[in-house]
């Protein structure tokens, strides 16, 4: 397993329309699409940035685990996300690494990925994302 490039940066936000403003109209980065995941209680924006981009998430529930990070963080940086060619056998490779993973098996994610966390206790306290996309 090897990580093929950083995917994305998760920035967990309170407003993602005002936080959409700041990345357009002072970073000049374009928005290229919204979509809310319900499984993970947030509404997501893209905004690419070289061959990159910066994921913005807003929680859709008092009790999603975006509202609970920004109540115990504040707004910021939630998780950085890796790009694999294989999301099973990545998470199979991180756990004979001795990793505990937050999910043992992928799940979906925003852009149609296959998603999978690896605990920040695992990761040097970086919530690290496991990410293939097709």
């Amino acid at each position: 397993m090897k990580a093929l490039k950083v995917d994305h940066i998760g920035i967990a936000v309170k407003n993602l329309d005002e936080t959409i403003k700041f990345y357009q109209d002072v970073l000049g980065l374009e928005l290229q699409g919204s979509e809310v995941v319900e499984e993970q209680k947030v509404k997501v924006a893209f905004l690419p940035v070289g061959d990159t981009e910066v994921e913005l998430l807003e929680s859709t529930s008092e009790d999603g685990p975006i509202a609970k990070f920004i109540e115990k963080n504040g707004e910021g940086i939630q998780h950085i996300a890796f790009k694999v060619e294989d999301i099973e056998e990545a998470i199979e490779y991180m756990q004979s690494k001795g990793m505990k993973m937050i999910d043992e098996k992928p799940r979906y994610g925003a852009g149609g990925a296959k998603i999978a966390f690896v605990h920040p206790k695992s990761s040097h306290r970086v919530l690290v994302e496991l990410c293939e996309r097709k």
